[in-house]
């Protein structure tokens, strides 16, 4: 009798053990299924309205629109500055910094803040054009640059500048910016955009 209760209470529990192997192997099928098309569908997120147009962000690329309004910020928030800000001016700037280039531009700030902690100096930049080539990930500002010492200015002068951006998953960060020539000049040399 005890044999045969044994030999039951062993049958229930192969079946009970099959059915939980075949419900296991159908979860990590389904799963499989499920994570492999989540990784080869794009992505898309829906921001919040800023402007007259819907925006969206896709991992198929970087909508222009986007690129436009994230340029025209990282513009005015770089190229205008003043000593009692800079601090919070390079954290901003490296907030949007591409990974890899994160080194180079904190180097290029540093020397910002150095040379301008505890001047009168402060600049205003108001933008005139702006383009961006989403494609190649850049973007160009064209504007009037002001330089201040107190509330006196002292320099005002046309300034073209250049952004290169990274797009990675869904986010465009900076990997660079530098100042071009002026359209006056025609000349294609580049300086680095520290003032």
């Amino acid at each position: 009798m005890d044999a045969q209760i044994a030999h039951e209470t062993g049958q229930r529990l192969l079946r009970q053990r099959n059915w939980l192997a075949l419900i296991a192997g159908g979860l990590a099928i389904t799963s499989l299924t499920a994570i492999s098309s989540a990784a080869t569908q794009e992505r898309e997120l829906i921001l919040v309205p800023i402007t007259g147009q819907s925006l969206t962000i896709s991992s198929a690329g970087v909508a222009e629109e986007y690129m436009e309004l994230v340029t025209r910020d990282t513009a005015l928030m770089l190229l205008n500055r003043s000593p009692e800000s800079l601090d919070y001016w390079m954290e901003q700037i490296l907030r949007l910094a591409d990974p890899k280039a994160h080194g180079h531009l904190k180097a290029e700030l540093v020397k910002i803040v150095t040379e301008q902690r505890g001047s009168d100096i402060a600049q205003a930049f108001v933008i005139r054009s702006l383009k961006v080539d989403a494609q190649a990930l850049t973007s160009e500002v064209s504007g009037t640059l002001k330089t201040f010492v107190g509330a006196q200015v002292i320099a005002s002068e046309e300034r073209r500048f250049q952004f290169r951006w990274n797009y990675a998953g869904l986010r465009l960060s900076l990997s660079g910016f530098s100042q071009l020539a002026s359209d006056a000049d025609n000349n294609t040399n580049q300086k680095d955009a520290s003032q």
